[in-house]
This record gives C-alpha cells, structure tokens and sequence, in this order.
C-alpha cells in the first residue's frame, strides 16, 4: 500500500488539499504544539499524519476517497486543544481524530470525544489514564508506565544500577507517570529510589543535581521534554557530572541541539531511525524528502496512526463511528514502523521498547526491552 520516493514528486500538490474541492473527502483532525517550545512535537505529528495521507492518496485513497489531514494547534493547552476539537468536529466534520500530541490535552479531550463517540487514535498521547473507561480511544504508542517500567528494568539489569535518583516535572502528567513507573518497578525489584522534583518554570537546577551528585545514584531517570532534558543536561555537563540519565521518548531529536551534553545517555523509543527494516528504511526516506529532515518517533508514530485508521475504515468498509470504532478494537495492522499495531482490552499496544544511546550525535540501538 505505501508508495517509494516514486511518489515524492506529487506529496506536495497531495498535500496542499485546502487549494481543491475537500468536501467529499475523508477528514481526520489533529491536534499539537505547532508554534511554541513544544512545536517539534506536533509538527513531527502533523508532518507525519500528511505524509501518510499523501501516500494514501497516491494509491487510490480510502473507500475510494481522499483523506484530508486537518491540523490545529493546541500551543500544548488544554483549553486551546478543546477550542480545537470542537472547532474539528463542529466546523469541519472530521470523522476520527489522529490525536491529540500530549497527554494532558488528549485528557481535556477525552470526555467529549466519549459523548460525540468520535473514534480516537492518539499516536503519541502515553499517559495511562487516556484510554481507560472510553470504548472509542486507542493509542499507537505505548504507556507511560510501560516505558518507566522498561526504563527501570534496563538501569537494574542493563546499567546494573541499584541506588536512583529520578527527576521529574511535578506538574506534568506525561513526566509524572513515568516517574511512579520507574519508583514501582525499581524499588520492587530491590533498588533504592531518590525522588526530585522541578516545574516548568524552572531554569536553574544546579541546586537538584548538586543533591544528586552527592548522592549514592548509579543513574539519573529524567523522564521530561526535549527542551527541560537540554537545559538539564547542559547544567549538569558544566557541573562535571559523570552519572548516565536514562529518558524516555520526550527525549526524541535530543540530539539536534544538545548533542555534546546528551553523549552517552540513553532513552527508550518507539523506533529507532537507524533500523535496516525496509518499512523504517523507506519511510525514513521518503519523510526526509518532503520535509528535508530526518523523523522522529513522533512523526513515525503519526504515521502508523493513519495508515492504521485507514486500515480499519477498509475493515469497516465505512467511516460510521460505531463501525470503524469496532473495527479498531478487532485491527491488527502489521506492516507499521513502529512496530505492530493491535490494542488490548483498553485500547493499548503492548510493545518492546527500543533503548537508544546518543553517539556522536547519532542513534545507536543499544536493546529492545519488555517490561516484566
């Protein structure tokens, strides 16, 4: 069903459908940080949520139909990401969303998507809470207490760690989740857990890793995004700090402007960019030919998401809501770059994670990952 680069020179003209008749097209909504500090996250979702649609177009649509990618940005709020459904469902008649990017706007949208029974597919939204009690809302990554518990099962078996410091944002659901992960499953396993917290109006952290370094911590779990792991990073690099952190995917595209800092850390993933899988090979391609970049896992994730709906609207042979829904909950969608899509009883996949070290600005897989 995916074209190659043959198919590079018609995504643009696929991609600009806002210039042709939409009317009869199969409309999915998105929704993400597409301006702000967080605006590599949701243009990473919505790049890849279009390339996939292109593709999709080029080789005949689905049910015969055009599916048109529509965007709003959510700023990361989760009022803004509310005005934006509502604006998606009420003004533009999407028949399922691809999204929302964050947990805590995927949240502020949950419950109205339960009353609309508007089919949901978060590739990115991890926190466990998203799924749970709502029929309709899947997702194609997995969890933030998958990933913390995988986190912590790699620094006790892989790093051979047994005293941790973590260091979280109180105030963000994503960050928080990991951390209660990584504690449970780190001290359940016979290890001791030091607890930091900061918020999201912090800038200097010399104090925190001070208490750190002077701690008995073999590692550092900093589960946060890529702008507070740069900062954090930075400040610990000029503090002469030589224990490894360990992230989680909020990490993705570290690299591009903390690569110094980042060396040798690691993070879990939901792909590596690196993998020969010719899936991951010709999506890799064909992403940095439109959008002149490599993708991250949330554009990889994004990806997947769309190709995995349009997968089940074919199931469905419809885009009725009750249908595709239950044709999501039966999907086993197998050829994805992320790794098979196929959801358990509360819509979630269960999958190994991909842990990755920054080598000289690169991705190195280092393991894949289970949790116990």
């Amino acid at each position: 069903m995916k074209k190659l680069l043959t198919i590079a020179l018609t995504l643009s003209f696929v991609l600009l459908l806002g210039a042709c008749d939409t009317n009869d097209n199969i409309k999915l909504g998105v929704i993400g940080p597409l301006t702000g500090d967080y605006s590599m996250y949701g243009v990473a979702v919505a790049n890849g949520a279009k390339l996939a649609a292109a593709e999709l177009n080029a080789d005949g649509g689905v049910l015969g139909k055009d599916v048109e990618i529509i965007a709003y940005d959510s700023k990361g709020d989760p009022t803004e990401g509310v005005n934006a459904y509502n604006r998606l469902v009420d003004k533009d008649g999407v028949v399922a969303l691809v999204g929302a990017t964050f947990s805590g706007v995927t949240l502020a949208v949950k419950e109205l998507a339960i009353a609309d029974n508007l089919p949901v597919l978060t590739p990115t939204a991890t926190n466990p809470d998203v799924t749970l009690d709502a029929p309709n809302v899947f997702r194609a990554c997995y969890t933030d207490s998958y990933q913390g518990t995988v986190a912590a099962v790699f620094s006790k078996n892989n790093l051979e760690a047994t005293n941790a410091a973590v260091l979280y944002n109180s105030g963000d659901a994503y960050s928080e989740g990991l951390a209660d992960a990584f504690v449970a499953e780190f001290t359940a396993s016979g290890g001791t857990v030091t607890e930091y917290t900061f918020s999201a109006s912090d800038d200097d952290f010399s104090a925190v890793l001070a208490n750190i370094a002077a701690s008995d911590a073999e590692v550092v779990f900093l589960p946060a995004y890529v702008a507070e792991v740069g900062a954090i990073l930075t400040q610990a690099d000029a503090a002469g700090m030589d224990i490894p952190f360990v992230g989680g995917d909020g990490w993705d595209g570290l690299e591009a402007d903390y690569a110094a800092v980042a060396e040798g850390m690691y993070f879990g993933n939901h792909y590596a960019k690196s993998d020969t899988a010719q899936v991951v090979v010709d999506f890799v391609a064909n992403y940095t030919e439109e959008y002149g970049e490599a993708p991250n896992a949330l554009a990889a994730l994004a990806y997947d998401a769309v190709y995995a709906m349009a997968a089940a609207m074919e199931d469905a042979g419809t885009t009725d809501s009750t249908e595709l829904i239950a044709a999501l909950t039966d999907l086993d969608y197998q050829n994805a770059v992320t790794g098979s899509i196929k959801f358990d009883e509360n819509g979630d996949p269960i999958k190994a994670i991909t842990i990755i070290q920054i080598v000289n600005g690169e991705h190195v897989v280092v393991d894949k990952v289970e949790g116990n």
